[in-house]
């Protein structure tokens, strides 16, 4: 049977290279848009997002104490503490859906309940606050508003359906972790605090995105001094380093690190190259599905519209920040506000990159659940917003 896989995989590969159409202007421009989406995503996102989000996760199964993660992330904690944890947790980090992906398989994998997990999954890169404030200030206040809302009610809702939807599959896993045992912390808990601290500032800051052209505000003046406030989280993050953690520490957090990389990484360039393919690449290019395709498919307020706003911003990959100004050029293109509002909820919570690495954590089924519980959710808070706005 295996050889049979073997001659069906060669013959498939022979026939796709025999119908490659080459000459296909469309199709030429698609595999162009996904290579320049590719380059972009690797020379603004790996480095500086991916790279530290890959030590936070390491660092997260190896020195956070299981017994920590489930106390308050846990199958058997209080609701009332583990949703609000969850999402405060992923409202600090200001990521976009793909550099949450390492710390939540790793919160997953240290034994956070799955309603948690998908809690946090979700509010990363939906609860954005600088996002949230963009929003406003670019495409009105109402939007910025019922973004903020809906993506903190989501949150919890979502985590509690899955939680629920899975209850079984939960308490099974939760009653294989009740026999682990207590680890003695080798530190202090301040030490360990400021260790994740520093890395934690070095994410926000490197990435911290500019509020507007001639913008002189607060969130300005952090941009205008982030790479001195992370040079500064970089030395705090070495000195922690030197004086708390031994040699053999350090090569676990490595290891626990690399692992996550091998994981993740690969999956992730290729549904960038996918979606660029599909969707076209970072400075408005064309895939094979036009653009004005989805402008035109998204105008007024009908269930079909906010459908497909919230399928099609599923399936899309925005960087921090990028949804704002992608939303005000499909408003001016006539996109109605309900759709709008539909596409900023699905839309940085999931890209197909983000799916294809979910899917590898909690398999095939949760993914499902899960993707479709965000579309639906954000469907219907498109269609509420757009029938009073």
């Amino acid at each position: 049977m295996r050889e049979r896989t073997k001659l069906l995989l060669m013959v498939s590969i022979f026939a796709a290279a025999w119908f490659l159409p080459v000459h296909n202007e469309i199709f030429m421009n698609a595999i162009s848009e996904s290579l320049k989406l590719l380059k972009w995503y690797a020379q603004e996102h790996v480095l500086l997002c991916l790279v530290p989000a890959f030590f936070i996760a390491g660092a997260i199964s190896v020195f956070v104490s299981q017994g920590a993660v489930m106390k308050y992330l846990g199958p058997g904690a209080k609701k009332i503490v583990a949703y609000p944890v969850a999402a405060v947790s992923g409202t600090i980090l200001a990521v976009c859906s793909c550099t949450i992906l390492p710390l939540f398989a790793s919160i997953h994998k240290r034994g956070a309940g799955l309603g948690p997990a998908a809690a946090f999954l979700y509010s990363g890169p939906a609860i954005n606050v600088l996002a949230i404030i963009l929003t406003a200030r670019v495409l009105g206040a109402e939007l910025g508003i019922a973004r903020a809302v809906g993506a903190v009610l989501f949150s919890v809702i979502i985590g509690m359906a899955m939680h629920l939807i899975f209850r079984k599959e939960e308490s099974n896993r939760a009653e294989g972790q009740v026999v682990m045992p207590q680890i003695e912390e080798a530190r202090p808990l301040w030490q360990d605090g400021l260790y994740f601290a520093a890395m934690l500032g070095i994410l926000i800051f490197a990435n911290w995105g500019s509020p507007g052209q001639g913008d002189a505000g607060f969130f300005a003046a952090i941009h205008s001094m982030k790479w001195w406030i992370s040079a500064g989280f970089v030395v705090l993050l070495g000195v922690t380093l030197w004086r708390w953690f031994e040699k053999d520490e350090l090569v676990d957090w490595k290891d626990s690190s690399w692992t996550f990389a091998k994981q993740i990484l690969p999956l992730l360039l290729a549904g960038v190259v996918i979606a660029g393919f599909l969707l076209g690449g970072p400075n408005g290019g064309v895939g094979v599905i036009p653009g004005t395709w989805i402008a035109s498919m998204v105008g007024g307020n009908s269930f079909g519209a906010n459908l497909f706003a919230s399928f099609a911003g599923a399936l899309m990959y925005f960087a921090t920040l990028t949804e704002v100004p992608i939303l005000e050029g499909l408003l001016n293109a006539g996109m109605g506000k309900g759709p709008a509002l539909s596409l900023l909820l699905a839309g940085p919570a999931l890209s197909l990159p983000n799916m294809l690495v979910i899917r590898s954590v909690m398999g095939t089924k949760k993914t499902l659940v899960f993707v479709t519980l965000v579309v639906v959710l954000s469907t219907i808070a498109g269609i509420i917003f757009g029938t009073f706005f």
